[in-house]
């Protein structure tokens, strides 16, 4: 039984849904804007709103944790700490929104977008 076990596999080991979490969330933050499937969306929301809520923090410890989160990425994390983070200075949450997308001509996947509020 799955009781409480609702993360998403995508049927993928931990390395791989890692990284593909760590692409999706580096393409946001320099787009701010992606659509991708639904799933991922969902599954990609509570990643970048935690590392948001760090970045607004704004020392170097928390710098440093979220560099190591988008593996070592510094012009990403350098506008999450100095663009991003202080649009919502005042926000204790919610700084993403999923809308939904029908489904994909190709395989019926259901599409969203997920962007900045």
């Amino acid at each position: 039984m799955r009781h409480h076990n609702n993360v998403r596999k995508f049927g993928r080991d931990k390395s791989q849904k890692k990284a593909l979490l760590n692409s999706l969330a580096l393409n946001l933050i320099v787009r701010e804007k992606i659509k991708t499937t639904e799933p991922k969306a969902k599954e990609l929301r509570p990643f970048i709103e935690k590392l948001i809520t760090a970045a607004k923090k704004g020392d170097l410890a928390t710098r440093r944790v979220v560099i190591s989160k988008l593996s070592n990425r510094k012009p990403e994390v350098k506008k999450l700490f100095e663009v991003l983070a202080p649009k919502y200075k005042d926000i204790k949450g919610g700084y993403t929104r999923v809308l939904k997308l029908g489904a994909r001509k190709s395989d019926g996947a259901k599409m969203a977008i997920i962007e900045f509020v």
